[in-house]
């Protein structure tokens, strides 16, 4: 695996470059993946059973893969695991089946679990990983590169290749229909990055929330989680995330003044929800985001803050609609004087906590 560079104390962080480089990464992988992409949408095509397989930011990452493979690949059947579920409780496997294992740097111990367990069993196995990775891609049928090894603890890049490669698979299942769409996502995260001034301005104004939280619905359930992953693992203060109806059973209740949340709300079945909800966050004082498509004027109408996207098909806006929530988690890392690319491992506290147990 590539060595790590070299640790930095002022912007830009490492992690700003590698947000900044997602565009080039998605052409990269579009135009150098195709062939393993087929290859392993074939294999899927003739499966029994689908198993997407992660962990962290690779099980967000699996769950998008979920949607991609149900609604634009046909298989109604694709689960996506966590990778230490996975092994804890695998499910019957056999050489009809197929197991997806997404693992960026290829170390993390239960990914690498899983993806044995499954050759074990006789399963058809594929591995989603990055350049220059540690990953036993001998134990893999088929391998999918994404990018180059994320220069910091907060992975981004290689969170929007493993999902970039995931929809060339569905793509493939699904007859091409998508293809339009898929080979102009580079384009559009050029043009979320474009809000780099007002998602920078954003995050200065609610540094000081005392709860951030975030909800989606759909592919957008995975995306919440993932930037609450991202500002927990970055920044540090207390954030948490949901699937949107759930947000409303219970933590819904926890919402005052000093609060932030945000709505991941592209057009979707979720949509009328996420608006009935945006107006009860209003009633209750606290702050209320909303990414949304260019030319929404109801939620517009709403929130505090909008953010305003290109126009993607919805089982593709995760790869879109991350970039401006990692922009902002960069940027309320610096507000809060953090380092984010570090894992907080430059706080004595936490590198004894960390020799307790081992990714």
């Amino acid at each position: 695996m590539a060595t790590p560079p070299a640790p930095r104390s002022a912007h830009p962080y490492h992690m700003y470059e590698c947000i900044h480089d997602q565009p080039k990464a998605v052409r990269g992988i579009l135009d150098s993946q195709g062939e393993a992409a087929k290859a392993l949408a074939a294999r899927v095509l003739a499966a029994r059973q689908v198993h997407i397989v992660g962990i962290g930011t690779s099980w967000h990452a699996s769950l998008v893969g979920e949607h991609l493979l149900r609604q634009v690949g046909g298989r109604d059947d694709a689960r996506a695991w966590n990778s230490f579920e996975f092994c804890a409780y695998p499910p019957r496997l056999g050489a009809g089946d197929v197991v997806i294992v997404l693992s960026h740097r290829g170390t993390k111990q239960y990914s690498l679990k899983a993806l044995a367990l499954a050759k074990q069993a006789g399963a058809l196995t594929a591995v989603v990983t990055g350049q220059d990775s540690a990953a036993r891609v001998d134990l893999a049928d088929v391998v999918l590169r994404t990018s180059y090894q994320d220069r910091s603890s907060a992975f981004t890049i290689s969170n929007t290749g493993a999902m970039t490669s995931l929809a060339m698979v569905a793509v493939h299942l699904g007859g091409e229909a998508h293809a339009g769409s898929l080979r102009a996502l580079p384009e559009q995260v050029t043009a979320a990055l474009a809000l780099e001034p007002q998602v920078r301005q954003w995050a200065k104004s609610v540094k000081g929330s005392g709860w951030f939280c975030f909800a989606g619905w759909g592919p957008n359930a995975a995306t919440a989680y993932e930037v609450a992953l991202k500002i927990n693992e970055a920044a540090y203060p207390v954030t948490t995330a949901f699937e949107m109806e759930e947000f409303l059973h219970g933590p819904f209740v926890a919402t005052t003044a000093g609060c932030l949340v945000t709505l991941i709300a592209p057009p979707g079945p979720g949509y009328e929800r996420a608006l009935e909800i945006g107006r009860a966050v209003r009633e209750t004082g606290a702050h209320l985001a909303a990414l949304v498509q260019e030319g929404d004027k109801d939620m517009a109408a709403v929130a505090h803050e909008v953010l305003s996207l290109p126009p993607v098909p919805e089982f593709f806006t995760p790869i879109v609609y991350l970039t401006p929530l990692y922009l902002f988690t960069y940027w309320l890392a610096l507000e809060l004087g953090r380092n984010p690319d570090v894992f907080r491992l430059n706080d004595p506290l936490h590198q004894a906590a960390r020799r307790h147990y081992a990714l």
